[in-house]
């Protein structure tokens, strides 16, 4: 097969459509970083403004929808590749795209829930205008929330579903597109239910920090290979939470 025809070919072409994807997110928020000091980019500069009680719910909403689109579509990743390489479905493109889009759905509910939140946050006064905790006290409620759902059962559960998508289809698989698109959002479900703290740790580095989501984005997605999974779940519940506990020991000693 010539490098021309294996680009071409229907497999090829939903992996680069995916990744083309994700480089598009990626970009977007980058842009939205460059906002500020970039001439000719007032679209993104509305978006990026400082949030406050009185922000229009839609631009955080979209604020929320790239960045979780940023973050969570890479650790799909695997999942997906399983997908792909079932027989009964290596032929259906648009079942991939339904399974894709099933999957996104949830995370767009997510993000109108994380927007709204944002948003009350602010008019509390519990986040800057770049959605950053400015509360001692509720940056450390935050980091021990995160830290102790590690080690929740649903935590495990979701956890160890997102560890063997084969087993995962293997129980959920139906045929046809929208058989596709319900697995698709049950998947997102189960990954919502693993990463939901997290991605709220957001709240604590900086809901349009690319540095933060870069990190954030590695850990969730090594999280749900099972090789590496034991060595960063539970350890990595004792850092938040043992960070979450120092945060809030400051703030009675000061």
């Amino acid at each position: 097969m010539t490098t021309l025809a294996a680009l071409t070919h229907p497999r090829s072409l939903r992996w680069i459509g995916f990744y083309g994807l994700i480089l598009v997110v990626w970009v977007a928020l980058m842009l939205m970083q460059l906002a500020g000091t970039t001439p000719g980019v007032g679209f993104w500069v509305e978006i990026c403004n400082q949030v406050t009680a009185g922000t229009a719910f839609f631009p955080v909403l979209l604020m929320w929808v790239l960045m979780s689109a940023a973050m969570m579509a890479p650790t799909v990743i695997p999942a997906l590749q399983t997908y792909n390489d079932l027989p009964v479905a290596a032929s259906s493109g648009s079942g991939f795209a339904a399974l894709l889009g099933g999957y996104l759905v949830v995370w767009l509910g997510f993000s109108a829930v994380a927007a709204a939140a944002q948003l009350v946050l602010a008019d509390l006064s519990l986040v800057s205008g770049d959605g950053r905790s400015i509360v001692p006290g509720f940056t450390a409620v935050l980091l021990m929330l995160a830290g102790a759902y590690q080690f929740t059962p649903l935590k495990e559960a979701c956890l160890s579903k997102c560890k063997a998508p084969l087993a995962f289809f293997l129980q959920y698989w139906r045929p046809g597109v929208p058989s596709a698109a319900r697995m698709g959002f049950r998947l997102g479900l189960v990954c919502l239910g693993c990463c939901w703290a997290l991605m709220l740790l957001a709240f604590v580095g900086g809901t349009m920090n690319l540095a933060w989501m870069g990190l954030a984005t590695l850990i969730m997605a090594m999280e749900k290979l099972p090789e590496l999974s034991r060595h960063i779940s539970k350890p990595l519940g004792v850092a938040l939470i043992g960070l979450g506990l120092w945060t809030g020991l400051t703030v009675i000693l000061t």
